[in-house]
């Protein structure tokens, strides 16, 4: 297995003009187009969560895209891994 198709896990934390815009809907669509799972949910302090799981190049691709299409919104973004121990099936947008 080369590096760059090993198994990623990482959770995003996006801020800016980020809810009320769509950007829920639009991951997940966005999503779809990329082999990943995870998650999207707003947060009470306003900022966006967005958890990824996949093929390093895929999330990679998958978090680009998001970018690209919300450069206008995100004012700041933070990444760590992400270390949930939780399986998905998919993508989902959570509340």
């Amino acid at each position: 297995m080369t590096e760059s198709s090993a198994d990623v896990a990482v959770r995003l934390n996006y801020s800016g003009r980020v809810q009320g815009v769509g950007f829920r809907q639009t991951t997940a669509e966005i999503a779809r187009r990329h082999p990943v799972s995870g998650f999207v949910r707003n947060l009470a302090d306003g900022t966006v969560e967005l958890v990824a799981i996949g093929a390093e190049t895929a999330v990679r691709g998958f978090l680009a895209d998001v970018r690209t299409r919300f450069e206008r919104n995100i004012r700041g973004m933070n990444e760590e891994p992400y270390a949930g121990g939780e399986t998905f099936d998919g993508f989902s947008v959570r509340r």
